[in-house]
């Protein structure tokens, strides 16, 4: 399966207060896209999950960037999720072949990471934005974590490509304050608490 990148957009935010006080350290959000080729735009294809084994490189590569992208410290990252945002001549099953390799990519490379990451995926034209939802990496249950970073990129995708998405965080969200299980009372290591 042809792939290919066309371009690697890597963007990093430093959230120092959301309008209260400062925390000791800034939370970080990171995104990393790759646009790719769509090998199968204008056609439609009955078995595709054999693609996924194709896209396991370039989710191992944007996790890596991610990871130096936040400092290289993956004790550090407790925040996760996945996207993809499929050009006009494809379909929206084609930013599905993202999930095993971008989410296994992101476990792989963090350790203990038991929650499922939570993804986002949509057909869209030239610039097309895409809010990708973020959780904790090892319970889904953690409400500080929950949130979402609005990526895209200017230039893509074109009609024949995809974009394909992975987020990483560091920290809660800034003054998160809506109780629930906190990620120091995970206990159950069953992915949900």
């Amino acid at each position: 399966m042809d792939f290919s990148v066309r371009k690697i957009v890597v963007t990093l935010e430093q959230i120092f207060h959301d309008g209260g006080p400062p925390p000791a350290a800034p939370r970080l959000r990171a995104a990393a896209m790759a646009i790719v080729r769509n090998p199968f735009a204008g056609r439609y294809e009955l078995d595709l999950q054999q693609a996924m084994d194709a896209l396991k490189p370039l989710g191992l590569d944007l996790t890596d960037r991610l990871v130096a992208t936040l400092g290289g410290d993956v004790a550090r990252i407790d925040g996760y999720g996945k996207g993809a945002v499929v050009g006009t001549a494809g379909e929206l099953e084609h930013g599905a072949l993202w999930h095993v390799p971008g989410g296994y990519a992101m476990r792989d490379r963090l350790g203990q990471a038991l929650a499922i990451v939570p993804s986002a995926k949509k057909v869209g034209g030239f610039g097309a934005r895409l809010d990708v939802p973020i959780g904790h990496i090892n319970a889904a249950y953690v409400r500080s974590h929950f949130d979402g970073m609005e990526v895209g990129v200017p230039d893509g995708p074109r009609p024949d490509e995809i974009v394909y998405i992975l987020a990483m965080t560091c920290g809660p969200r800034i003054h998160s304050r809506m109780g629930g299980l906190d990620a120091h009372q995970i206990s159950k290591m069953d992915g949900l608490r």
